[in-house]
């Protein structure tokens, strides 16, 4: 973290960045990555459930964002596969998550769901984000 001494920290704050932006320039973010396969037969519910459960995760304060996206390939075995991507600030927020929430949360899904869907987890660490140069018409 920058010392508040520093003539950066000083230009930073003289611009009113907010603390989100300012953070992801000075320290890597964390993506915990959930790919899930669920069975066709129990899509819709599962859809309805987890947009529900994702709001669960957020709510332990652990996470500053999440992402539902479809992964738009035809599996082999079937079903429709999605990946939740859960931002995390610091690895110990991650870690955090972990030990406090995670053995509950996904203990929810296992009941719910278990013999219909297929999951693993990935951890991701940003290194850098790139944006395209904005275009001056």
């Amino acid at each position: 973290m920058l010392e508040k001494s520093t003539e950066k920290y000083e230009e930073i704050l003289s611009i009113n960045i907010p603390a989100l932006i300012f953070l992801s320039f000075y320290q890597p973010m964390y993506i915990y990555n959930v790919t899930v396969n669920i069975e066709e037969s129990v899509h819709k519910d599962w859809l309805s459930w987890i947009q529900n459960h994702i709001q669960d995760v957020l709510a332990t304060g652990s996470f500053i964002a999440a992402k539902l996206t479809q992964v738009l390939v035809d599996e082999e075995m079937g079903g429709i596969t999605y990946s939740i991507q859960y931002t995390a600030n610091t690895r110990e927020d991650l870690n955090e998550y972990y030990k406090l929430y995670a053995p509950r949360l996904r203990s929810k899904s296992m009941k719910k769901f278990a013999d219909k869907m297929i999951s693993f987890r990935t951890e991701l660490k940003v290194i850098k984000e790139f944006y395209p140069p904005s275009s001056h018409n």
